[in-house]
Order: structure tokens, then C-alpha cells, then sequence
């Protein structure tokens, strides 16, 4: 591959940066080389939003999307191709040439509804609500308070409140337009689709951005000691809290075919490596609605938009969510090596603690998920401290399925409870050919000490988790009972209604 410089636009024009190492993030280069000190760091991990940027990208109709990000754990290579903007570019959005700055609808908004005290989240407010109000101006329909809520759940205020921010949200829209003038931004990122693909070769490190599957297998084949990246929701804490060195890298976030989620001949769902986590979600709870929970409490928007389920899946660690969920459902993974593909079980591909069954030169290519099963119950139920955007103390996904009242099938599957995400082999053959009654699940929450021994940390102790895993069986009988069975409304005290149909 040709090596050149990072290409992007940002301030309106396109900038080049040559120099740059593998894992520079964009709130570095913002700050220090670009001298746009409005954006913060907060917790240099992806949490606090103080750093929130948007990102402009062109869709398959040639129309300009923005979606707001975290820049302190993005590196800056992978903005090659796309448009930067950053809360000094908001204040002359929408401004005839040469009129100079003047507060935005969002930024006076605030202002009027006093959205700000310390200020230092304000930029990051600014940004995620510049998006959004882009996008509902665009649709021609303001959001509702709760969706204003949800597109703010990557921001976090500690002193203002949020009260006051969404009614600045609800008022940004009453203000006359003053939409983004997309055409130079358009026509710039249609003039960077011409540049070759990103190759980074240099002191600094090595960086490759392939455009297609057979390129990014062969790079994988040629260079496998390189860390593949995508959203680096994960792998950019590495860099800025373990500060660990990270010179090759792999980018998988360029090969578009990677990124789609569609229909196999066989009616399975197949998500591609690079798809992001919100599009996978929006795909797993449209055929099986129960997900809905877990899919909205995964992370914070931003974060959903930026990583990828591939990469949650391959990271492997023993709290994530996504991998219960898949494995609770039969996925099948679909790795690559050079031109050779085949499949392995989800439930087989992890060996140990942050190990797994990746060939030296292989990559997932994407994850297969089976068709619905007719007569299945699909649970899945997360346990964390904090209700929203916090990882899992225990994380506990079921497949039932009942016949002639007996349990014909079952998967129980458990994250947080063992050093991979793993199956309770012994609950599974206590009520497998069993009738399905609360003796019979007390029968397979006694054999869950067997199958895990789990560990004391920050987020829970062990015999925390031990009573929570058996509680979510509990909880599942509650709700697939033959007599009677509960609603998930009366399952839950958390359950808010209005907040759950708001994506639907």
C-alpha cells in the first residue's frame, strides 16, 4: 500500500498530518497541534463526554451524516476520509461567508435556560446537541424529552443538572433555522474518496486502513503480529490509562463490507466484524425484542456508534455483554485466514482469561446469528451498579424452550461469573427433560456453585454474584412460567416504558 499522509477536513478545508504516531487521539491533535482548547479531557476514557467532537461521513447516497464521538480515546488515522468538527466550529455553523461568529440556536439555548455552571461539560453538551438538533431539523420533527435523553447519555454533568439542559434542548429547535451549509463539506469528502487507502509507515508506527476484505486478509496474513482496531472503544484505554505502546495497527473500520448486518440464505442474522454496535443491537432486538433492555444499557450512544460488536466479541473480556446474549442465541463465529474462512461455536472460541482460538494471521470476519427458534424464550438481564452506561457485575442471557411442559432446550449463559463468558453446563442438565416449575429451577440455581467459582472485585463479591445468577434464573421461571407468567414490567422496578419504545 502507498504510503501517505492522514487526510481530513476539518475548519473547511482538508488538513494533512504526516507525522503523527498509530495512537495519537484526536483530543491530542485538537488541542495541542490545532490549538482548539474548547474541547476537554474529562476521564480519558470514553465516560464523561467532556471531549465529545462530531464526525462527518458521507452515506451511501452521497448525503453528509454526523455522529457525535468520544476524541479522547479516537486515534487520529481514522479520521482519514472524513470531516472534523469540533465546538469552535459551532458558532459560525450556518453563517453567511465572512459574517463572522454569533451563537448558535443549541449555544444561545443554553444560555436562555441557564444549561451551564462550571461550563467544563458544556462544549460536550454543545456538540452532542449540535447533532442532534442537524438531524431533527433535517427530519422536520423535534425529538421528544426522552430521546433528548438518550442522545445526551454520553454527556455527564456534575453540578448544572440535567433538567435545565433538556429544556435547552427542547427550545434549540423554537429558534428560526440555522442549519450547516453541508455542500463544501460534501464536495471535500467526495475528493478524499479518491485518495488510496490510509498506509502509515514510518518511526512513529505503522498504520493500515484497507478498503476491501481481500486486502485486509492479506495484511492480516502478512502482518499478525498488528492489533487489529475498530471503534478502539476498548483498545484507546490501553493507550491512555495503561499507557501501553501499541506501533501496528490493523484498521477494520474502512472495509465497508464488514460493516453491514443483512440476512443469510439460511435466514441467519449475520453481523459483520466492522458493524457498529448500535446498528447489531437495532438488528438482534428487532427479532428478538426481549434484548431491547441490554441493547439500551450497552453504553452510552456515542460509544454504541463508535465500537463495533466484532470487536466486543473479540476483546473477550468476562463482562461483556454482547457475548451472553449471542451465545445464548447459538451464534457461530466466521473467521478468516487469508482466503480460507470456517466457523466456530461462540461458546468454543474462548480458552481462558483474554485468550481465544485466533489463528496467527486470522480474523473474525463477522458473527452468525440462527433464525428465531419457534416456541424459544430469549432473556437477557444485566446487574451493575449504576442502572445506565456501566459495566456488568453480572451479566445473564437465557434460551428456553418448553414441550409438552418439559424443558426441551436450554441455554444459560453467564458474564462476570468466570474468566470467560461461559454456558452453566450443570443448571442446563438440572432442568434439561424436567418439568418447568420452581422446584425444578431451584434444582439448577443449587448446581450454578459448581459451574462457577466467581471472583471479589470493585463491582461486586463473590457471593454477590453467586446470589444475583441464581436470581436472574429465578427471575426467568417468573417470566416463562406455564401458570400465570410475568410481564417483564412486573419483573422489573426499573422499568420505564415510555423509555423503552423510544428507538422502537
Amino acid at each position: 500500500m502507498q504510503t501517505r499522509p492522514i487526510r481530513f477536513f476539518h475548519r473547511g478545508q482538508i488538513v494533512e498530518v504526516a507525522d503523527a504516531a498509530p495512537t495519537r487521539t484526536v483530543l491530542e491533535w485538537l488541542r495541542e497541534d490545532r490549538r482548539c482548547t474548547g474541547t476537554k479531557e474529562g476521564c480519558a476514557e470514553g465516560d464523561c463526554g467532556a471531549c465529545t467532537v462530531v464526525l462527518g461521513k458521507l452515506d451511501d447516497a452521497g448525503a453528509l451524516q454526523l455522529e457525535p464521538i468520544n476524541a479522547c480515546i479516537r486515534f487520529l488515522p481514522t479520521l482519514d476520509g472524513m470531516a472534523l468538527f469540533s465546538v469552535e466550529d459551532v458558532a459560525t455553523a450556518g453563517m453567511p461567508p465572512g459574517a463572522g461568529a454569533c451563537l448558535h440556536p443549541v449555544q444561545q439555548a443554553l444560555v436562555q435556560c441557564h444549561g451551564s455552571q462550571c461550563g467544563f461539560c458544556t462544549p460536550g453538551f454543545v456538540m452532542s446537541m449540535w447533532a442532534s438538533y442537524e438531524r431533527h431539523q433535517g427530519a422536520g420533527a423535534p425529538p421528544t424529552r426522552q430521546q433528548l435523553a438518550d442522545e445526551l447519555s454520553g454527556n455527564l454533568c456534575r453540578c448544572t443538572g440535567y433538567r435545565p439542559i433538556l429544556d435547552a434542548g427542547e427550545r434549540m429547535l423554537e429558534a428560526p433555522a440555522r442549519r450547516l451549509d453541508t455542500a463544501p463539506v460534501v464536495a471535500a469528502l467526495q475528493q478524499l474518496q479518491a485518495d488510496p487507502p490510509l498506509a502509515m509507515t514510518g518511526p512513529a508506527g505503522h498504520f493500515w486502513a484497507p478498503r476491501d476484505v481481500d486486502s485486509f486478509a492479506t495484511l492480516r496474513e502478512q502482518q499478525p503480529q498488528a492489533r487489529v482496531l475498530a471503534g478502539s472503544t476498548d483498545m484507546g484505554l490501553w493507550v491512555t490509562k495503561q499507557f501501553r505502546a501499541l506501533p501496528e495497527l490493523l484498521f477494520i473500520g474502512r472495509v465497508d463490507a464488514l460493516k453491514q448486518v443483512q440476512q443469510g440464505a439460511d435466514g441467519s442474522l449475520l453481523i459483520g466484524a466492522a458493524a457498529s454496535l448500535e446498528d447489531a443491537w437495532a438488528a438482534l432486538a428487532a427479532r428478538h425484542p426481549s434484548l431491547r433492555e441490554l441493547w439500551l444499557r450497552f453504553a452510552a450512544l456515542p460509544l454504541r456508534r463508535a465500537g463495533t460488536m466484532g470487536g466486543n466479541v473479540a476483546n473477550g473480556s468476562p463482562i461483556g455483554d454482547a457475548a451472553p446474549a449471542l451465545m445464548a442465541l447459538g451464534a457461530e463465529l466466521v473467521l478468516q485466514r487469508g482466503a480460507e474462512v470456517r466457523r466456530l461455536r461462540l461458546e468454543d472460541f474462548y480458552l481462558g482469561y483474554m485468550r481465544n482460538a485466533l489463528q496467527p494471521g486470522e480474523f473474525l470476519r463477522a458473527i452468525a446469528v440462527p433464525p428465531p427458534v419457534p416456541g424459544e424464550a430469549v432473556r437477557a438481564y444485566k446487574i451493575s451498579k449504576r442502572f445506565d452506561c456501566d459495566i456488568s457485575a453480572v451479566c445473564g442471557a437465557f434460551a428456553l424452550r418448553l414441550q409438552d411442559g418439559l424443558v426441551a432446550s436450554a441455554r444459560f449463559v453467564y458474564g462476570g461469573m468466570a474468566a470467560v463468558v461461559q454456558r452453566a453446563a450443570g443448571a442446563e442438565a438440572a432442568v434439561l427433560g424436567q418439568p418447568w416449575t420452581e422446584a425444578t429451577v431451584h434444582a439448577a440455581m443449587a448446581a450454578l456453585a459448581a459451574d462457577f467459582t466467581p471472583l471479589s472485585d470493585m463491582r461486586a463479591s463473590a457471593e454477590y454474584r453467586r446470589q444475583v445468577a441464581g436470581n436472574l434464573l429465578l427471575r426467568l421461571w417468573h417470566e416463562t412460567r406455564p401458570d400465570a407468567p410475568l410481564a417483564a414490567a412486573a419483573a422489573s422496578v426499573w422499568h420505564r416504558g415510555e423509555h423503552r419504545e423510544v428507538l422502537a
